[in-house]
């Protein structure tokens, strides 16, 4: 699908932006063993940072929703970048886990604001009919986050430490990010067009709770397995009987995968929507637990299921975030997806902590038994939500 200068525009300052913000809050993956030794944490202690910063963003983002409704994402995310800010300033000062737990506590709240949901509510405004394809188009650059900021965090650190580093990107937030949604983001169009638009795009039926319940849960459940996944990998990797250097060197695979994958949805000529693409993609993760399930750790067992589950969960990334496309109209969006972060979050914050347990105790088996019945459930409630469609919306699929 062609995109216009303008949208161009809007999708060119939220790839800065989103890289940049979880690029950034990945500081932990590439420091983590410094920040134990200088805050005298152990190292489980410093990652739970991370589930904290998740936390938070699940618990205010239903809190936003009237926010990025009434006054629109551009303003938001640019308030949400404002307080990053002194979340890297506080991280900086951290002596002891107190001050730390506390800035990463400040960064989850801004995150709420500025991370993932922001964007796809700015997308919406910005592109409307077309804002599936524009966030899929997004997360293909986005999804490389990591990618950017792992050998970025690792440099800096090797400067200016870890603190320099925090304030470093805190600087950046303000120097880079703050000017480009000033500047370069859309502003909220005015009244009179918004109510044209709310005329235009008055869907047919309300949405039943039931529905989004439903649809909440299927983010939530592929959330829980992938962000759980992909914190506990390698180690999986290794409970498969690969050595360290052979599970980082088949892992590494994953996230050119999965970014690959997300280019899924231009397959369907920008005609399917999320529930086809979640489909598609969610049928893939249970067949790949399944053959590592039964396949004792052969090489070729483990390659294939990295092509498998990498094409399945980086195309359900984009699912996640297009699902409620197919639901709700441009004014109830935002809503939606500010209700759907909190579970998505907490899901985010607690599978990391309970597939490790599994994996401790019960080893590959129980995490992957998990996970299978997690995914299989997940494209259970799609089925049923494909059912649930909008006569437009299903007439579009077919």
């Amino acid at each position: 699908m062609k995109f216009d200068t303008k949208l161009l525009g809007v999708m060119a300052v939220l790839a800065v932006t989103q890289l940049v913000g979880w690029g950034t809050i990945g500081l932990p993956a590439i420091v983590g063993s410094d920040l134990a030794a200088d805050l005298n944490m152990s190292l489980p202690a410093v990652f739970a940072g991370t589930s904290v910063l998740y936390v938070a963003m699940g618990l205010c983002a239903p809190w936003l929703a009237k926010s990025f409704t009434r006054h629109g994402a551009r303003r938001v995310m640019m308030a949400g970048t404002v307080v990053t800010a002194p979340g890297f300033v506080l991280l900086s000062f951290a002596q002891e886990p107190i001050l730390y737990f506390t800035s990463w506590i400040v960064l989850g709240v801004a995150g709420s604001a500025t991370l993932s949901t922001g964007a796809y509510i700015m997308l919406n405004e910005a592109a409307g009919q077309r804002a599936k394809s524009a966030i899929g188009a997004l997360m293909l650059v986005t999804g490389l986050s990591n990618s950017i900021f792992w050998p970025t965090t690792s440099f800096l650190s090797s400067l200016a430490g870890w603190r320099g580093t925090c304030l470093i990107y805190a600087t950046m937030m303000i120097v880079v990010c703050l000017p480009l949604l000033a500047f370069g983001a859309p502003r909220r169009r005015k009244a009179s067009e918004e109510a044209a638009a709310k005329v235009r795009d008055v869907p047919a039926s309300p949405v039943p709770r039931s529905t989004f319940h439903l649809v909440m849960s299927a983010v939530a459940l592929n959330a829980f397995v992938n962000f759980g996944l992909s914190a506990v990998f390698i180690e999986l990797l290794k409970a498969e009987g690969l050595s360290p250097a052979e599970a980082v060197g088949f892992g590494s695979m994953l996230g050119v995968i999965q970014v690959s994958a997300r280019g899924i949805d231009f397959l369907g000529g920008g005609c399917w929507d999320g529930i086809t693409t979640g489909l598609v993609a969610g049928i893939a993760l249970p067949l790949a637990m399944l053959l590592l399930l039964a396949g004792n750790g052969a090489y070729w067992v483990v390659a294939l299921f990295i092509l498998l589950y990498g094409l399945g969960s980086g195309a359900m990334a984009v699912a996640r975030a297009t699902i409620p496309l197919v639901f709700y109209d441009q004014s109830e969006f935002a809503k939606a997806m500010s209700m759907i972060a909190l579970p998505v979050n907490l899901a985010a914050a607690v599978s990391p902590p309970i597939l490790a347990a599994l994996l401790v105790h019960f080893g590959s088996r129980g995490l992957l038994g998990l996970t299978m019945l997690c995914s299989c459930a997940t494209v259970l409630i799609l089925v049923a939500l494909g059912r649930r469609r909008p006569r437009a919306a299903m007439a579009a699929a077919e």
